[in-house]
């Protein structure tokens, strides 16, 4: 199959039609062989009953439901496991993104040797204050963090070889940072292609200010994950030890001056031991925290295994 398109979605139900004729038409144009994943996020709409209305026309046309909402990270997980296309892109649901962008993206993939290629959004039509500037802000940090030189990391637009979507787990709020996700895994040529960008046609953006948040701990738990997932023991263990060594060090230090000097004060009163004490507690709480990282790492689970019994599909 040459192309799986995964689409993710919340609450669309009035843009699928005119979407799906869109893709069919440009496949085939082309002649591409392919499917369509539809993921619906838990919409509380008539999201669902559109998708099964346009399999019955399009049979390449394919569905996953979650029961409640699990998240734009969740349904792109799902909607990688279950395509079978050598490149596969994602989209939005929501008119935003063009189809007509596909051959391009397909040929830079398959032509061109890259395992990823992100859309860049030069000219947007959602300049607000909440979702402008937050964006700029990740897109800055990200840049730093994980040395990719992309100017939009959360553009839903996005091809893959198909081996990097094998090799990759998305979760939480991670669909933003998937090219870092990607590098991470191996796949270095990762670049990004310049994208049209539609003003919203129906419903309503799913953008708010608990997504900046939880976008800002994903960022600082997938630099942790991806230096010390696989051992946890070379964080906690190291700056466990310093501060163990620090409060052993004020710990000695107190004693000697307290043998020399035996009446001039009471270790007690000193703030150099209540110093001590909270550096040797932190210590062996993070060597601790190291130690059962260690254990858990070798013993953990698919973070998403409890979404393959909460979803039906087409």
């Amino acid at each position: 199959m040459d192309i799986s398109l995964v689409i993710p979605l919340l609450n669309e139900e009035e843009s699928l039609p005119e979407l799906a004729a869109w893709i069919e038409k440009v496949m085939l144009e082309n002649g591409y062989s392919y499917e369509i994943i539809f993921v619906d996020d838990g919409s509380t709409d008539n999201s669902w009953k559109v998708i099964e209305s346009l399999r019955l026309k399009n049979p390449h046309i394919k569905g996953i439901k979650f029961q409640r909402n699990y998240g734009k990270s969740a349904g792109l997980n799902e909607g990688f496991r279950a395509a079978q296309g050598e490149v596969v892109i994602t989209m939005d649901a929501d008119l935003q993104d063009s189809p007509d962008e596909i051959p391009a993206l397909r040929n830079m993939i398959m032509e061109d040797g890259n395992d990823l290629v992100s859309g860049w959004k030069k000219k947007r039509y959602d300049n607000t204050l909440t979702k402008n500037i937050p964006s700029k802000f990740f897109n800055a940090v990200t840049r730093k963090v994980s040395g990719i030189r992309l100017h939009d990391f959360n553009c839903g637009l996005k091809a893959y070889r198909h081996k990097v979507i094998r090799s990759i787990e998305v979760y939480g709020e991670m669909h933003r940072y998937i090219p870092v996700l990607a590098k991470w895994a191996g796949f270095n040529r990762i670049t990004e292609k310049p994208v049209e960008h539609r003003a919203r046609k129906y419903g309503v953006s799913k953008f708010g200010l608990r997504r900046f948040v939880n976008g800002f701990l994903d960022l600082i738990s997938i630099t942790f994950v991806s230096k010390f997932s696989k051992r946890p023991m070379h964080f906690f263990g190291l700056w466990g030890s310093i501060f163990f060594l620090v409060g052993l060090g004020i710990s000695l230090y107190l004693i000697i001056s307290k043998f020399i000097n035996p009446e001039t004060f009471a270790l007690t009163n000193r703030p150099d031991f209540y110093l001590a004490l909270t550096a040797l507690i932190v210590g062996m709480q993070l060597f601790l925290a190291g130690f059962l990282g260690e254990l858990i790492a070798r013993n953990s689970v698919n973070r998403n295994s409890y979404l393959i019994e909460d979803k039906t599909g087409l």
